[in-house]
């Protein structure tokens, strides 16, 4: 017996994941506006202290975790698919993450002491 949805059950299906992107969209947007309003209420009590984004930890992790998961994924679909396209899915975050390791390695200013 062939059985198939009843029109209102596809459209639920349908508006669910609308939704619920719209919803997530709606708490980000309050979250970043509350955020705005904590900085400004800090900046005018001048208990405002910004943070400084450490480049030198984040090209350090990001170029560990890239290349290991692009090494896998590469022997992974090398075993499976052997050479295709599909090995690309694997050879772009690995040389993404040798690109942050080299930047890491390369990048003179990273390698002054902090005092300098």
């Amino acid at each position: 017996m062939n059985e198939t949805a009843s029109n209102a059950a596809q459209i639920i299906i349908a508006i669910v994941p609308i939704v619920g992107i719209a919803i997530g969209g709606i708490v980000l947007f309050f979250y970043i506006l509350w955020h705005h309003h904590e900085t400004k209420l800090q900046i005018r009590t001048g208990t405002y202290n910004p943070q400084k984004f450490d480049f030198k930890t984040f090209s350090l992790l990001c170029g560990i975790l890239l290349t290991a998961v692009g090494f896998i994924l590469t022997l992974v679909f090398a075993i499976l698919d052997h050479f295709s396209y599909t090995l690309l899915a694997g050879l772009i975050p690995f040389a993404v993450g040798i690109s942050f390791l080299l930047f890491y390695k390369l990048n003179p200013d990273f390698h002054k002491k902090d005092g300098e």
